[in-house]
């Protein structure tokens, strides 16, 4: 795996010469046939021989002709067919005598396969038959935790016997956090979008999105950071270098790059000729750290870690300036702040009372407008469900007529709106509108409909009143929306 094929050098010249620094080329084949995801990847040491195996629960072109594929190196060491398409693979230990070779795990279809010395040894169906007294009483403490929708990803810490902890991102865009004891959710976190990826990066739970970010929430559901990324989220996994005490995340994108990140650091960036949809990182062949990736297009791509790379923060690309960790250069304490903070220990307690009794005053103010303007209903926007609106006025013109449009948004999901009508009130001494009174069309959901008129100023004293909007519905006195339009005075006529 040391020596580079040929074709390394097509993909080497796309890579940054930061990446190129700190990865080799071992393999690149885009003619693998390979079509997995990162679930389905595994590595592990199948014959007890030191030199670890790469297990692929390939999907097959199309989705179709599902194969369980074992390679060693570059090469395909085994290949045997799957009755469904595979979901996930994991490796495990059956018995703890030597040598302690890992037994492997397969879901596919509605059954586990288990497969020791890469034979069939054990197939678990569901609905299985009935277990031991045992078995049975750990899927009954399993049953006790229930979520309010389909999980998706699924990340476990700690042990059964003592203590552990499940993050499980759902289809309804949440995430649960669920303990040994606990039967339903302690936490929850409520994302924006679809997750597209979970990974557990010391204690901090990365989750990808839809809308191209990662995010990084604790076990509590604080929010710690997100970065934004340039393209679409494909894969994600965990890149664990243990000699350096490195834990990072990898984040496959639909432009051909791969990232690392540290928390919201940027480490590293692989570039690709192809998109990635699978990565792994570990142990392969004989090579501690190794980074294995899968294209869209059924490629492979091998790269190994050199062993003086060191990740640095902001080594992807350009991070904050230096300005932003200096220090800055404070001035001396001049005699009145000194005798103002000793002034503030003195009656601190009198002007705290002071603050939070002109605070709750303010609050009480802001409640008192907010009720009058709800009763009046002085909003831009309806306070009730069943008349979801927004208004919106625009005033253009120097004078003496003006242009006022009025932009109506039904703002509902489904359900239009018919029956309404606007009324201006204002001061026919100073000011002239065609029409005072009309009704309002049929209001589709989430179109913005613009209702123009025209004002006329009748004085020529340069002075300005406010043209009051009410939204009615027909036979109802109460308006639904008011607005109070401050327009502006004629320059036309002092022009004149």
């Amino acid at each position: 795996m040391a020596a580079a094929s040929s074709s390394d050098s097509d993909s080497g010249r796309a890579e940054s010469s930061e990446a190129s620094s700190k990865w080799l080329d071992a393999h690149y084949d885009p003619m693998a046939n390979i079509h997995t995801f990162s679930a389905c990847l595994q590595l592990a040491d199948l014959h007890g021989d030191g030199e670890y195996k790469l297990v692929v629960g390939d999907l097959g072109p199309g989705g179709q002709q599902p194969r369980l594929k074992v390679l060693k190196g570059p090469t395909v060491l085994s290949e045997s067919p799957l009755p469904a398409l595979p979901a996930a693979a994991a490796t495990f230990l059956m018995e703890q005598h030597e040598p302690r070779t890992p037994a492997l795990a397969l879901a596919s279809g509605p059954c586990v396969y288990v497969y020791k010395n890469l034979r069939p040894y054990f197939k678990f169906s569901l609905p299985q038959l009935p277990p031991n007294p045992l078995e049975q009483d750990l899927w009954n403490q399993a049953k006790e935790m229930s979520l309010p929708s389909v999980p998706v990803f699924l990340e476990v810490s700690g042990q059964f016997d003592v203590e552990f902890r499940l993050a499980a991102a759902c289809r309804n865009g949440n995430i649960y956090m669920l303990r040994r004891d606990s039967k339903r959710p302690k936490y929850c976190i409520e994302l924006s979008a679809q997750p597209v990826g979970l990974v557990r990066v010391h204690k901090v739970l990365v989750v990808g999105s839809n809308q191209d970010s990662l995010h990084g929430f604790t076990h509590k559901g604080k929010r710690l950071w997100t970065v934004q990324m340039p393209a679409a989220i494909l894969t994600m996994n965990l890149l664990e270098q243990r000699s350096r005490g490195l834990q990072a995340v990898m984040a496959g994108l639909a432009n051909g790059e791969v990232r690392i990140y540290r928390d919201k650091a940027l480490l590293s960036i692989v570039r690709t000729p192809d998109a990635v949809t699978s990565l792994c990182f570990g142990r392969y062949g004989r090579e501690d750290h190794t980074l294995i990736m899968t294209t869209r297009g059924g490629g492979l791509i091998i790269k190994i870690l050199k062993r003086t790379a060191v990740f640095v923060e902001g080594g992807g690309e350009a991070g904050p300036p230096p300005a932003q960790a200096m220090k800055l250069n404070m001035p001396r304490k001049t005699r009145l702040y000194v005798d103002q903070t000793l002034r503030e220990r003195e009656a601190g307690t009198a002007m705290h009372r002071t603050f939070q009794a002109d605070l709750y005053l303010l609050r009480l103010r802001a409640a008192r407008a907010y009720a009058q303007a709800l009763e009046s209903s002085l909003s831009p926007v309806s306070a009730t469900a069943r008349e979801p609106l927004k208004l919106h006025a625009v005033v253009q013109g120097l004078g003496p007529t003006f242009k006022l449009t009025l932009h109506l948004q039904n703002t509902s999901t489904a359900r239009p709106i018919l029956g309404l009508l606007v009324c201006f009130l204002y001061n026919e001494g100073l000011y002239a509108l065609p029409r005072a009174f009309f009704k309002v069309p049929l209001l589709v959901p989430g179109l913005n409909y613009p209702l123009e008129t025209f004002v006329e100023s009748l004085s020529d004293k340069g002075i300005s009143d406010i043209i009051k909007v009410l939204v009615l519905r027909e036979g109802q006195s109460t308006p639904l929306l008011s607005a109070h339009i401050n327009m502006p005075v004629s320059e036309g006529l002092a022009a004149a």
